[in-house]
């Protein structure tokens, strides 16, 4: 009776240290890397200089204020006109141009207000028919793409677990994805938490099948 009393105790004890662990290890990991952003000031500006100690997440308030800054300028005339030179000069640097405008699409693509891409989670057969995992729409296929796939088609990315930040680019046809009813966020938990993490919405038990979802379920852009 005491080992299992012992168990219950140790366990949740690590239910409560592993989550608050994990979150503070990421913090701490956010804070080091944007105090980095210190290493652009002179060193008569660092805390080290002027008060013999570091003070951490000053590095934050720092990448803040430029990225702000940055927006502040950029959304003048000549702020967007001086961005413009600067792309163009980027532009003639071979290797860094392909990197850096591939890496500004997708940017301007996920975080335009406008835009579609991780906007809404979705309800999809992978990797075999009759197994559901969650994907997220990123658009529509494009470009001489488009030209082969006949029909209506989706492209979704499907992350892996319990890492979303890997995963894979399927180009899907419209009829076989469902729109599910939660939010990005409940979708990304319940990925990361490989299931765990129920979504309250999950409580009403849709059927999984698309054919059985009410019409208004279906996916529109």
């Amino acid at each position: 009776m005491k080992k299992g009393f012992l168990k219950r105790y140790f366990i949740t004890g690590l239910l409560i240290w592993v989550p608050l662990v994990i979150t503070l290890w990421v913090l701490n990991l956010l804070v080091t890397a944007m105090d980095q952003s210190l290493l652009l000031l002179p060193a008569q500006l660092h805390t080290e200089y002027w008060l013999g100690t570091h003070i951490p997440g000053l590095g934050v308030v720092l990448t803040l204020v430029v990225v702000f800054g940055t927006g502040v300028f950029a959304a003048n005339i000549i702020g967007q006109r001086l961005v413009r030179v600067g792309e163009r000069v980027l532009a003639r640097i071979p290797v860094f141009n392909s990197i850096y405008h591939s890496v500004k699409q997708v940017s301007d693509t996920v975080f335009s207000p406008t835009g579609q891409a991780f906007r809404k989670a979705l309800l999809v057969q992978w990797p075999g028919e009759g197994m559901w995992t969650i994907a997220f729409l990123t658009g529509q296929p494009g470009g001489d793409v488009a030209n082969h796939l006949k029909g209506d088609y989706l492209s979704i990315y499907v992350p892996t677990t319990p890492n979303p930040t890997g995963g894979y680019f399927v180009m899907v046809p419209r009829a076989a994805v469902v729109e599910l009813d939660m939010t990005v966020d409940e979708a990304l938990r319940y990925v990361i938490s490989m299931g765990v993490a129920v979504p309250h919405s999950a409580n009403r038990k849709p059927s999984l099948a698309p054919a059985a979802l009410p019409p208004q379920k279906a996916v529109n852009q």
